[in-house]
């Protein structure tokens, strides 16, 4: 159990950097989505909807039980949960669309948004509906919550961010009634449900890897820090991080984070990448040193083989930001993006070798 005191031998305690709220405000949407709570990748795949056979085996609903094919495209839609209207997109690619229609289930990616950022601004910053068409999964992109409802947008991954964490916003209910909303509505394989985000919306990926481990299949952080204030998932969870080792919004090293103005009453220091590597290799019974490979200006540790059958990853990009590799700067003022790893593309591999136990 992870519980949020002192963590690294610090008294002090940790909170998510406004690196990740700020990043979409004040430094632009860019900083904290695009640049902007205590982790084998081979070659990319093409689709990978569960068969009829399969699905009735892995225990997901029978035909007649599951939700007809849905319509390739993209639609905004929105729940009430708590007494709040959430907003979120759904992306169906057309692959996805004609698996479900010869009976098969469908795997589900939900990206989280950086603080001050939106569902819309994520999904460009990420390419992830792209990669949704190159390998047939559902892609969904939630909003967080703001005092101007459409912008400056944050989540409560627990000691942070912004508007949620300060009015005790429950975007873990939100994110639950979300994916019960889609199981409803999208023939959804409930084995392979996953979950990222980029800063303040790595840090609820983490918080969501914590507290719904017996839902979420995988969970992967973009920048993000692990700012829970408590972690003790109920599995082994598969983890992967991808963090540029001169980001001072969130830093990788941690620390006090360089933007502040969304922050006000709240801590400034995050975690650092290394605690949350220790953390999650100890849950999940992995060495605690990786092998290391490194091709210009990319490090990757793989923390394995794990006892628990889980697997714990990390990209380090040396000399970036805070940004989404691979992905798209949003905002002039971001941190510039760098090309590789494509982590969209990483993190899916990742995933569709780490399906939920059976």
């Amino acid at each position: 159990m992870m519980s949020r005191g002192r963590a690294g031998g610090s008294g002090r305690r940790r909170v998510l950097a406004a690196s990740a709220l700020l990043t979409g405000a004040v430094v632009g949407l860019a900083a904290c989505g695009t640049s902007a709570p205590g982790p084998a990748v081979g070659s990319a795949s093409g689709a990978t909807p569960v068969s009829t056979a399969a699905a009735a085996a892995s225990g997901v609903p029978s035909a007649s039980a599951r939700p007809p094919a849905p319509r390739a495209g993209t639609v905004d839609r929105s729940l009430t949960v708590g007494g709040l209207e959430r907003t979120y997109r759904v992306h169906v690619p057309a692959a996805a669309t004609r698996a479900a229609a010869g009976g098969a289930v469908l795997p589900v990616v939900v990206v989280l948004h950086g603080g001050g950022g939106s569902g819309r601004q994520v999904e460009q910053q990420s390419g992830m509906s792209a990669e949704a068409d190159r390998a047939g999964f559902l892609a969904v992109y939630p909003d967080g919550t703001g005092r101007l409802r459409t912008s400056l947008l944050t989540w409560n991954a627990g000691t942070c961010c912004g508007y949620a964490h300060q009015n005790n916003i429950d975007d873990v209910a939100f994110l639950s009634a979300l994916l019960d909303r889609l199981g409803r509505e999208y023939p959804v394989d409930t084995r392979r449900i996953y979950v990222t985000g980029m800063s303040n919306g790595g840090m609820m990926s983490y918080r969501i890897g914590c507290e719904h481990a017996g839902r979420v299949a995988a969970i992967a952080a973009v920048s993000g820090a692990l700012d829970t204030v408590t972690c003790t998932p109920s599995r082994a969870v598969p983890v992967i991080a991808f963090h540029g080792t001169a980001d001072v919004r969130v830093r990788y090293d941690g620390g006090e984070s360089s933007l502040d103005s969304l922050r006000k009453g709240e801590e400034k220091v995050d975690r650092s990448v290394a605690e949350a590597m220790t953390f999650w290799t100890r849950r999940d019974g992995c060495p605690a040193t990786p092998t290391r490979t490194q091709q210009g200006d990319v490090r990757h540790d793989v923390y394995g083989p794990c006892s628990s059958g889980a697997a714990v990853e990390l990209y380090s990009i040396v000399g970036a930001g805070h940004a989404w590799p691979g992905g798209t700067q949003t905002r002039a003022e971001a941190d510039a993006v760098p090309p590789s790893p494509h982590a969209s593309a990483v993190m899916w591999e990742f995933f569709r070798h780490h399906p939920l136990p059976a």
